[in-house]
């Protein structure tokens, strides 16, 4: 049996696409084990029903000396408890999942000279995976990227979970009539504050005849959002913190406007157009590269995040409600744009990499 030890943690970004390429380990017979740190996965991995080993480390500040300073220290730390355990589950092959979480652990399976793959799920490598990949056995990206070819580089997509597939049952779960057409609205657990703010001044008070609007406004915001929608809510506004079974969510929906963080993948896997409004702070601006992908290959509309307001998102939404034909078309090219077999691929480079060793 092989032994896999992958390393991910931070953000739900990281955790969940690592959770699904464990899933595939799993199906082929793999035993997995986790290494993460205290946030999305400390629930995540246990709930589903992996081991998880706790290491202290947090990413380098790159405008606070004091954390900076304390990052390094604590990634020392980090290393040494790395080390400890992969001695303990003495694993065949160690898979970085991306964050800070996979650099103590990447580093410790090197000089273990255990096989180390990594993944991208982003369109520009993290800091952690620039440090590492020039002595990992296979990098796996989400998207290509220039300079990254060759054979340690292999562009695989980004995992997601499965899809849902009833789109009937989608729709009556969140109460959409046959003639009803759905704008879904998200950006991530705490939510997006420019998105949100449009979406509330564009449709709060009225909406367009058949048009339903679900919006899960993150846990930051939805107090004050539902104030202001008043209660009751608008007929036509489904105002929620957050929403389980996302996918269902995505395949209710007729269009959705987003981030564009890894969760493009999931919107892709779902055949959904896409009005994306990337998030001008991210790392390398990669949340743009990621929209801009959608963009070119047909599946959705960029927004810039200093240019949304109310009134531009009502007139890109309307315009592409209007067009049944373009609505359509996107749709279609938003699904052939889809990696569903991302976690399987990756898991095979994983086994690969053991077998190699």
């Amino acid at each position: 049996m092989t032994k896999v030890v992958i390393a991910a943690g931070g953000t739900a970004g990281h955790v969940v696409p690592a959770l699904a390429v464990a899933d595939a380990l799993r199906a082929e017979g793999a035993q997995v084990a986790f290494v993460g740190g205290d946030r999305a996965e400390a629930e995540l991995v246990p709930a589903a029903g992996y081991r998880l080993h706790r290491i202290h480390v947090e990413g380098i500040s790159r405008s606070n000396p004091l954390k900076a300073a304390r990052a390094v220290g604590r990634a020392a730390g980090a290393l040494r408890a790395a080390r400890r355990i992969l001695r303990e589950e003495r694993p065949d092959v160690v898979m970085g999942g991306g964050g800070y979480v996979a650099g103590p652990v990447g580093a410790a399976a090197l000089r273990a000279k255990l096989p180390l793959v990594l993944t991208e799920a982003d369109s520009h490598l993290g800091l952690t995976n620039r440090l590492l990949a020039g002595r990992a056995t296979r990098v796996c990206l989400a998207f290509p990227l220039p300079g990254r070819e060759g054979d340690r580089y292999r562009v695989t997509g980004r995992p997601v979970p499965p899809p849902a597939t009833d789109r009937a049952a989608a729709r009556a779960r969140f109460g959409l009539a046959d003639g009803d057409t759905c704008l879904l609205v998200f950006g991530g657990s705490l939510g997006a504050r420019s998105l949100n703010e449009a979406t509330i001044g564009a449709y709060g008070t009225a909406a367009p005849a058949g048009l339903r609007v679900l919006h899960a406004a993150g846990r930051r915001d939805h107090d004050d959002l539902a104030a202001r929608l008043g209660d009751p809510a608008p007929a036509h506004y489904d105002l929620r913190p957050y929403i389980d079974g996302f996918g269902e969510a995505l395949l209710a929906c007729d269009l959705c406007v987003a981030r564009s963080g890894g969760s493009v993948f999931e919107v892709a896997a779902a055949g959904r157009p896409a009005v994306l409004v990337p998030y001008p702070h991210a790392a390398a601006d990669h949340q743009t590269g990621n929209a801009r992908w959608m963009v070119d290959g047909g599946a959705a509309v960029l927004v810039p995040d200093a240019e949304l307001d109310a009134d531009r998102l009502r007139r890109e939404v309307d315009a592409l409600l209007a067009d049944r034909d373009r609505l359509a078309a996107m749709a279609a090219a938003s699904a052939g744009l889809a990696r569903p077999d991302a976690a399987a691929a990756i898991a095979a480079e994983v086994l690969a990499a053991a077998r190699a060793s």
